[in-house]
């Protein structure tokens, strides 16, 4: 594998730490910390700039926070001037090692998403008669720190780009050890492994797929599996022949083992392709695709919270509008018009009844 290099000067030019804070401002603009990095955006960009060239740079304190999506997910969200040195540093970085990434590993890449991956494998249902999903157990906080630098340098022999994703891994912060043992491991060594990734950050979402990448190329390359996708930590084979995708995923197991990584026990389904599949909040038939019953509840329960919010004046129709705006786009996707007006029709604004 052919390592990359020379991108220091790209990644600290001041025109990329611009673009870099446009990025991390988008959506945010508005946010206390983005503002007062505006007050003077020339002289913090240069300091930033400065700090990086002379690898004085320290990441500043995440801010953890709980949300609940079917589970309970912590997510620690960085200093805003951490986000601009994260998307300074994958501008030019993750165009060159994205291309190495097999086709159908579809998070957080540009033309890819859940509705391509959805497309591709409803393609696949009918032309495969047996599907296999599977589920890395507790994946962000298991990936292993010293595994994933590793990683880096066999595909980076950039010392201070090197430095930099250094930096930014070691300042993850401690959400609690996944506890696995694997083969050779004593009570210290869970003591002493470093793991995890911040749910939450971009560069985050990149070595997440980086991770993996290896497992994906066995599989395609190895293994010669012809109908194999990656949605981050979800991963989903089709063939003909059931005793050979559950021979497959044996191999899974053992090539997950090197990676310090399991399979989730209670995830893994293998069964014909007509009976329909749960894939990314849809379910996919051969013939047509439905929207997960359970996303409907929920987003019902979220128009009930933002009834609630506009009528004490916490939001404006605005954001009541986006919000429905979004789902729908979601929706759209699937045969799903009957669940739709379920869940759209009951809740109504009362425009009158604003606290106030």
């Amino acid at each position: 594998m052919k390592r990359i290099g020379n991108l220091w000067e790209r990644i600290t030019a001041f025109d990329n730490l611009y673009l870099a804070w446009r990025k991390a401002r988008s959506g945010k603009a508005t946010r206390p910390t983005v503002t007062r990095f505006e007050l003077d955006l020339e002289r913090n960009l240069l300091d930033l700039q400065k700090a990086l060239r002379t690898r004085t740079y320290q990441p500043g304190e995440y801010y953890l926070f709980e949300i609940y999506d079917r589970k309970p997910r912590v997510i620690a969200a960085a200093p805003f001037p951490d986000r601009v040195a994260h998307h300074a540093l994958m501008n030019p970085i993750e165009p060159v090692l994205d291309r190495r990434f097999i086709h159908d590993c579809y998070a957080c890449r540009t033309s890819k998403g859940v509705h391509a991956a959805v497309r591709r494998y409803q393609g696949w249902v009918r032309r495969y008669s047996y599907v296999l999903k599977v589920d890395v157990r507790r994946y962000f906080p298991s990936i292993d720190h010293d595994i994933l630098k590793a990683k880096l340098r066999r595909r980076i022999k950039d010392r201070d780009v090197l430095w930099l994703f250094d930096t930014i891994i070691d300042s993850a912060p401690n959400t609690g050890s996944p506890g696995v043992f694997f083969p050779g491991d004593d009570l210290v060594t869970l003591m002493e492994r470093r793991c995890g990734l911040p749910i939450g950050n971009l560069t985050s979402q990149f070595l997440g797929n980086l991770y993996l990448d290896d497992l994906d190329h066995y599989l395609k390359e190895v293994c010669g599996v012809k109908a194999y996708l990656r949605y981050v930590d979800d991963l989903i084979l089709l063939d003909d022949d059931k005793e050979r995708l559950w021979e497959v995923k044996e191999r899974i197991d053992d090539f997950l083992v090197k990676e310090r990584l399991r399979l989730h026990p209670d995830k893994v389904l293998a069964q014909p392709t007509a009976l329909g599949l749960d894939v990314l909040g849809y379910r996919v038939f051969p013939d047509r695709i439905l929207l997960r019953r359970d996303n409907g509840y929920r987003y019902r329960r979220r128009l009930r919270t933002m009834r609630r919010d506009y009528q004490q004046g916490n939001i404006t129709i605005k954001d009541i509008q986006a919000s429905i705006a979004a789902w729908l786009g979601h929706a759209r996707h699937a045969n799903s018009l009957g669940l739709c007006r379920s869940v759209l029709y009951p809740v109504c604004f009362t425009l009158g009844s604003r606290a106030g």
